[in-house]
């Protein structure tokens, strides 16, 4: 029997082969756990429960200002958005573009500079000139009510306004009833999945913006990565055994969809998701989600820039300093 792994992955459909055996960690005894929500194995990560985790970038990075990081990380992207369309306005508040949102104030869910926040609030700054000390911000749950964090180090840079909503209060209701002029969440509020006319994305073409950015930058944003206890990361080839089973899962995944090309994605329940398919395929290539360092390093570096500007490592950080040896030359 092998090394013994306790590992917490979302069930992704690019994870799902770890979870229903079709493939396997070489050498390795691994349980894998999900949880309802991904901030959930976040949180067990920092509490110790797992070997391995999935973890999103920032809460990552913000361990490495602690006095013993406990984590380096695995080049493998669970989870990767474009986030132009994650920033949400009032319509009725004069924010019709990037720089309107100067002098504004700005709900963030969750907490100052989640995952989904720092790629919107760089882009804004390096595209748009919009800086995060421009604004007020207003930290909360987006239509659930959510406390403060205490599990993870909370940076706010000096010369930053941040607090947190009060206690009952959702961002997403504070958006539609102007209270605050506009969001940026993972979570897209209810008032735009229920059509309410108060509420609407500053980009409100988004997919064509996003694009864009990625024909521009070839940065398709990551959000997680897959942690690993130091301790661990020490034992010679266990980082790269785990790191070729989650790529083989993920490969998996796509050669379903570039197989069902065939057959105009029968198995797809969404119409005219072929035509989709196609479209980023000419856009993104044969591997769409690609791991590894050389795929994503101009991603990952960007990010790196992002989270110092931010004021939330004290350090700018490079790959070098953050991901597993063994799998630099991935």
């Amino acid at each position: 029997m092998g090394t013994k792994l306790s590992i917490g992955v979302y069930a992704y459909e690019h994870t799902e082969a770890l979870f229903d055996g079709r493939v396997a960690v070489d050498g390795v005894d691994a349980v894998f756990e999900t949880a309802p929500l991904v901030s959930d194995i976040f949180r067990r990560t920092i509490e110790g429960h797992y070997d391995l985790a999935e973890f999103g970038l920032t809460y990552f990075l913000r361990t490495f200002d602690l006095d013993d990081p406990p984590f380096l990380a695995l080049p493998i992207l669970p989870n990767r958005n474009f986030r132009h369309s994650a920033i949400f306005v009032n319509t009725a508040g004069g924010v019709e573009k990037p720089r309107d949102l100067v002098g504004r104030t700005v709900g963030e869910f969750m907490l100052y500079g989640h995952d989904a926040g720092i790629w919107p609030k760089g882009i804004l700054a390096d595209e748009y000139g919009v800086t995060p000390d421009q604004c007020r911000w207003v930290i909360g749950g987006t239509n659930h009510p959510m406390p403060a964090c205490d599990w993870i180090p909370q940076p706010v840079p000096d010369g930053v306004d941040v607090r947190h909503a009060e206690d009952g209060r959702t961002l997403g209701a504070m958006l539609e009833s102007g209270e605050i002029d506009a969001l940026i969440s993972v979570d897209v509020p209810r008032a735009v999945l229920d059509g309410s006319p108060k509420v609407a994305r500053l980009f409100p073409d988004y997919e064509a913006v996003e694009r864009d950015y990625y024909r521009r930058t070839g940065i398709f944003p990551p959000m997680h990565i897959v942690a690993i206890r130091r301790e661990l990361a020490q034992r010679r080839g266990l980082a790269r055994a785990v790191y070729d089973a989650f790529t083989e899962a993920k490969e998996l995944a796509e050669r379903k969809y570039l197989a069902g090309a065939a057959k105009q994605h029968m198995g797809v329940i969404t119409p005219w998701f072929s035509a989709l398919f196609e479209e980023n395929r000419r856009l993104l290539g044969d591997d769409w989600w690609p791991y590894g360092i050389g795929a994503n390093r101009e991603a990952i570096d960007t990010f790196l820039r992002y989270h110092h500007e931010q004021g939330l490592s004290k350090h700018r950080l490079t790959c070098e300093d953050i991901f597993v040896p063994e799998l630099l030359d991935t």
